[in-house]
Order: structure tokens, then C-alpha cells, then sequence
């Protein structure tokens, strides 16, 4: 049961890492028009939500089944915001 439980937390803790690194990529191009510098906001952005989703893989590394279900869990994390987002049409396999 203990071992399930860990499982499902690894799962549960990609998922976070999904969604602040993909919410924060949302957020960032959206206030990439707004911005007086927008190349280091996107700089800024891409490096540090790099740098918290590295420092969590590692966090997970000591076994490959727990960063690989934490690897899962950031998948889910994006196609459940990838689903999310208001305006978007898809057609073909390609987003207008």
C-alpha cells in the first residue's frame, strides 16, 4: 500500500511541475505585448521555469520509476492545459 501511495505522489508531483511550468509559460506570453523588455522577461521566464522543473527531476532521480511516473505527470499537465485554453480551434492535428 505505502508503495502506491509513493507512486501516486511522484505522479502527483510531475503534475505540479507540469502546471507551474506551463501555467508560467502562459502567463509569460501573454505579458510579452504588455512588456518594456520582453526578450528578458522571456529569458528570464524560460530560465527559471527550466531551472525549478530541473531541481524537481533531480529531486525524483534517486529511482528511474519515480522520474519516470513524474515525467508522466508533466505530460498530463500539459495536455490538460493545452486543453484549457480559451479561442482555440483545432483542425487537421494543427491549431489555428
Amino acid at each position: 500500500m505505502a508503495g502506491s501511495l509513493s507512486l501516486t505522489l511522484f505522479l502527483l508531483f510531475g503534475l505540479v511541475l507540469g502546471l507551474l511550468f506551463y501555467g508560467g509559460l502562459w502567463l509569460t506570453v501573454r505579458a510579452l505585448p504588455r512588456s518594456g523588455h520582453p526578450v528578458v522577461l522571456a529569458l528570464a521566464s524560460f530560465w527559471g521555469r527550466t531551472g525549478l522543473v530541473l531541481a524537481g527531476f533531480v529531486a525524483t532521480a534517486h529511482r528511474w520509476q519515480n522520474a519516470a511516473l513524474c515525467l508522466v505527470g508533466f505530460v498530463i499537465a500539459r495536455v490538460l492545459l493545452a486543453r484549457s485554453i480559451p479561442g482555440r480551434k483545432a483542425t487537421g492535428g494543427t491549431v489555428v
